[in-house]
């Protein structure tokens, strides 16, 4: 069984400086992880430079002097033993209304997939859009679709499967995410979050995309309210044969990050095992 972190599950941590992506690393280690999932921010020395590269087009992606620090993350998850999994990257979206914001995110983007190349990552999350309204008109659309093509083919290149998450605006509904597939027609795949669908179309949206899973975020926050509701979207998971990485994205109150990721990832083996031997 595959099971990975999203880095998101530390950022108290990281914002109190007692986690950095060393830590996370050993962390996913001593928690049983397969595959590491960084949030970009995690990778704070190289995400520094993102507003340089998205305000100055003549700046290099990846500057030399940030080389270095790549090589040690390498280095430090080959020392543990774990690959990369997913990479999430914030702060490039395709869609923002003003082309300038839009074509500097697009800059990102291609700096996040080329990062993502360097660490052999199997996967990259990249939104569709930031926050917005549900209605997306025919040119945004068109903009978005066109977008995800633009980066689908730079990460192809370097062996990537680009995703998209149900995770911010519009494509938090679930009528918007299958808009959005079926138009790359099978080159995007789906993240699915298990807590991000808009309020009243969570079940519905487990419902209609379980079976288009190729990367989870299982979300927790009370885990004996989780463990009721969660139940639904891993009996369509298991029962549509999902075999990806079982993500771990945990905010489990009243506990440390470290206990909600563990707690979590004991909560994801036990319903798996549940459904699974439904199936038997």
């Amino acid at each position: 069984m595959r099971i990975g972190i999203c880095s998101f599950s530390f950022h108290q941590s990281l914002w109190d400086g007692t986690q950095d992506m060393f830590g996370y690393i050993k962390d996913c280690k001593a928690l049983g992880c397969t595959q590491l999932d960084p949030w970009n921010f995690h990778l704070a020395p190289l995400l520094a430079r993102d507003d340089e590269v998205r305000t100055n087009p003549d700046a290099p992606l990846i500057a030399d002097f940030e080389e270095e620090y790549i090589q040690k993350v390498i280095d430090a998850a080959a020392e543990v033993g774990l690959p990369y999994g997913c990479v999430a990257a914030d702060g490039a979206h395709i869609y923002e209304e003003d082309i300038a914001k839009r074509e500097g995110n697009r800059r990102v983007a291609y700096r996040w997939i080329d990062i993502a190349g360097k660490l052999d990552a199997e996967q990259i999350r990249i939104d569709a859009c930031g926050p917005g309204p549900k209605d997306i008109p025919d040119p945004v659309f068109q903009i978005m679709v066109d977008g995800y093509k633009d980066i689908i083919a730079r990460a192809d290149d370097l062996g990537i499967r680009m995703i998209m998450e149900n995770h911010m605006g519009p494509i938090q509904y679930p009528d918007n995410v299958l808009r959005v597939l079926d138009a790359l027609d099978g080159k995007l795949g789906l993240l699915l979050d298990t807590g991000n669908f808009a309020k009243g179309h969570r079940e519905e949206g487990w419902r209609r995309c379980a079976h288009l899973a190729e990367a989870l975020h299982v979300k927790t926050h009370n885990l004996d309210e989780d463990s009721v509701a969660l139940e639904m979207v891993f009996r369509l998971l298991v029962e549509s044969g999902y075999d990806a990485c079982w993500g771990v994205e945990s905010m489990v109150k009243g506990v440390s990050e470290y206990e909600g990721a563990r707690l979590t990832i004991a909560l994801i083996r036990r319903l798996v095992a549940k459904f699974q031997a439904e199936q038997t």
